[in-house]
């Protein structure tokens, strides 16, 4: 058993609303100012010299923004600040850039309410969170009682219900399957394993399009934000349940590397977006290191067309845009009968066998070499 981060997400009572959107203007106010100050010092003319990139760190951030509670009236504490310019730093970084988006209190570009916290900034007391001299009453699904609360912040969601969220430690036990399994995903079922598992497509987007459209038609902007967090919740759900369980099952998880970032920007975004390819790998990996299992991507070129049982790639596999509609078929090299999705799981997984075993053997060649 070993100790892992998780972030917890526990909502927090309609009343607060008010307070917490306050709290949330004020940090964009900070975001905002952070923002004028990298702006204005990406390029500065140098006499002599030209105009000069000076990155802006955080420290040179937190120093010019020493006085900004002072000088606004703001209610969020200094900690908050620094939490708020460091995150500023950190995304500047991730992104290189010296301008990030302005956070926009109002307005159709309105950024979601954002509150970060320091460890040291938050505790639980009674079952509510004190914070910036307030308490703040939960729905406490997790009972954080338990946990030793770490940073995180209060976000809100499309709805505009508030959500305290925090990194805790939690105990994770190390996954009681010894074997491996190959995944194929697809657009017509979100997952497929090698051994005949299926996370069947729930055709969420489809389910909810006529009342959505409707909404739309209506102008109604809280049911269509209500329709959209269920389709979220709905996906979420299935796909957590099902990398939970590969995760608990098997030793070895391979996946066909797909790229969901690149098929979204075709016509079948929609298809795509409704299977959460990314989100599913996401989850498998971080879940995989949790449990000490083996994860991996491999290049599924020809999975789908090359006959698990023979391994050749006969004429009467599946090819182009003609066989996307063949769900089944029987090669004419061995006369193997195949469902189109699992068999291209099973050359996924045989593809990750030959990966861990060239591994092998090239530490092998570097230890007889040092030898």
């Amino acid at each position: 058993m070993s100790l892992h981060a998780k972030t917890l997400r526990v909502r927090v009572k309609d009343r607060h609303s008010k307070v917490l959107s306050r709290m949330a203007f004020e940090v964009n106010q900070v975001w905002n100012a952070a923002n004028e100050i990298t702006r204005d010092y990406s390029w500065v003319p140098i006499p002599g010299v030209g105009f000069v990139n000076l990155d802006t760190s955080e420290f040179d951030l937190n120093k010019e923004l020493r006085g900004i509670r002072k000088e606004r009236s703001l209610s969020i504490g200094a900690a908050t600040v620094q939490s708020v310019i460091a995150q500023h730093a950190k995304s500047r970084r991730q992104f290189k850039k010296n301008k990030l988006n302005w956070r926009s209190s109002s307005g159709s570009k309105r950024a979601l309410g954002w509150i970060p916290f320091k460890a040291a900034g938050v505790k639980l007391v009674n079952g509510q969170i004190r914070f910036c001299g307030g308490f703040f009453g939960l729905w406490d699904s997790y009972d954080l009682s338990k946990y030793e609360l770490g940073t995180g912040s209060f976000s809100q969601d499309a709805r505009g219900r508030w959500y305290f969220n925090t990194t805790v430690k939690v105990e994770v036990k190390p996954s009681e399957g010894s074997k491996s399994v190959g995944i194929d995903l697809g657009l017509k079922t979100t997952a497929t394993c090698s051994d005949g598992e299926k996370l069947e497509r729930k055709r969420i987007t489809d389910e909810f399009a006529e009342p959505l459209a409707k909404a739309q038609r209506a102008n109604k902007t809280r049911l269509i934000k209500t329709i959209h967090a269920r389709i979220k919740n709905k996906r979420n759900d299935a796909i957590h349940k099902f990398t939970t369980a590969m995760t608990k099952n098997y030793g070895a998880i391979f996946v066909g590397n797909v790229s969901s970032s690149k098929l979204v920007k075709t016509r079948m975004a929609k298809s795509v977006l409704d299977t959460g390819w990314g989100m599913l790998k996401t989850q498998l990996e971080y879940k995989a290191n949790a449990r000490s299992v083996v994860y991996q991507e491999v290049n599924e070129k020809n999975t789908t067309q090359t006959c698990s049982s023979c391994g050749v790639i006969s004429a009467s596999s599946p090819k182009g845009r003609a066989g996307l509609g063949i769900r089944e078929w029987t090669c004419c090299e061995c006369g193997a009968t195949h469902d189109r999705d699992i068999n291209a799981a099973r050359n996924i997984l045989r593809l990750g066998h030959q990966s861990l075993e060239a591994g092998i053997l090239a530490l092998s060649a570097q230890a007889a070499a040092v030898g």
